[in-house]
């Protein structure tokens, strides 16, 4: 099985593209905008005509999409997650290779939901600020496509390689500083928000089963479990051997979604920082606007995909702790 992956490079690509390459059946290319990539191409600016005479060269059977952008402002972020998108999709639809396209979505494309609930396939979209508006358009373009498609709509990645921006990257950064500084107390704040942590590694392990599968629409990927931040900094103190005192400060700052509590990308900073200007919760990286709380539902990835994690949290997060602790 021939397979073009882009966005090879990123974060959800590296992983994606080491679990191909360990499927002696599958012949890879990598696709971006780096110098690692085996073909360069900027799906943002690039023409669908020229990626679709590329298409007919390779002729892959599969075409992943793992490209996009998680910061910047609102239209660099539809560039790159809708107009590339686009550009993918009619890139497909005018080459001859007829390959399957499995589209890498997330869960910021829903917005808040209900705490308690867990949010399903068929749940009305309604996201919370610029990211998951233009991940939502990706989507939407993929679906009218009239491909045969699949979007996995990822929820709360984390593992080796995690983003120092993300959540649990900045709560174990703080946390690094703190042991290293020699400090007997750290204090965070965002700690209140819950979402459903899934790592990187059963990410990839659901793409391929996606690639391999006739499943189309839209297939939730996550654990169906959410986690308290606090709960998590619990735990990651316990990996890291950290004996100090952990408190949340105050409640943060509500997000953009509808005033529904803080946003999955509130801040978890030392409470300090606050007093030096930390930017607001849209500034930061992954700005999901999803309120205070996110769990998936599941069920259609194990029924359709075969699909289940395997990777628990605490085995994510001492993967987080110890590409942390050699900053140390």
């Amino acid at each position: 099985m021939r397979v073009l992956l882009l966005g090879a490079t990123g974060y959800l690509g590296r992983f994606v593209a080491d679990r191909l390459l360990a499927d002696p059946a599958v012949q890879l290319t990598a696709l971006g905008r780096s110098d690692e990539a085996d073909v360069r191409f900027d799906l943002s600016t690039g023409s669908p005509g020229a990626l679709t005479r590329f298409l007919d060269a390779v002729h892959p059977g599969v075409v992943v999409n793992c490209a996009g952008a998680t910061r910047g402002g609102g239209r660099e972020l539809i560039r790159h997650n809708a107009v590339a998108t686009a550009t993918v999709c009619e890139s497909l639809r005018r080459s001859g290779c007829g390959a399957r396209l499995v589209h890498l979505g997330c869960a910021a494309e829903y917005g808040p939901s209900q705490s308690g609930s867990s949010t399903g396939e068929d749940a009305v979209p309604r996201p919370g600020g610029p990211y998951g508006v233009s991940k939502l358009a990706g989507t939407e373009l993929v679906l009218a496509s009239g491909l045969d498609a699949v979007v996995l709509r990822v929820f709360s990645p984390i593992g080796p390689g995690t983003p120092a921006g993300s959540p649990l990257g900045r709560l174990a950064e703080a946390m690094r500083r703190t042991m290293q500084q020699g400090d007997g107390e750290l204090k965070l704040s965002g700690l209140g928000v819950q979402r459903d942590f899934v790592d990187v590694r059963d990410i990839a392990r659901a793409v391929h089963a996606a690639s391999l599968s006739a499943a189309q629409g839209v297939v939730n990927i996550g654990t169906g479990r959410a986690v308290r931040l606090r709960d998590a900094a619990s735990l990651l103190a316990r990996v890291a051997g950290y004996t100090g005192a952990v408190h949340e400060h105050g409640t943060g700052t509500a997000g953009p979604a509808g005033g529904e509590g803080n946003p999955g990308n509130a801040p978890v900073v030392p409470a300090q920082a606050h007093a030096q200007h930390v930017p607001p919760p849209g500034a930061y990286p992954y700005p999901d606007g999803c309120g205070s709380w996110q769990q998936a539902d599941v069920r259609t990835a194990r029924d359709r995909l075969g699909w289940r994690p395997r990777i628990g949290l605490e085995e994510s997060l001492a993967d987080i702790w110890m590409e942390a602790a050699c900053r140390i």
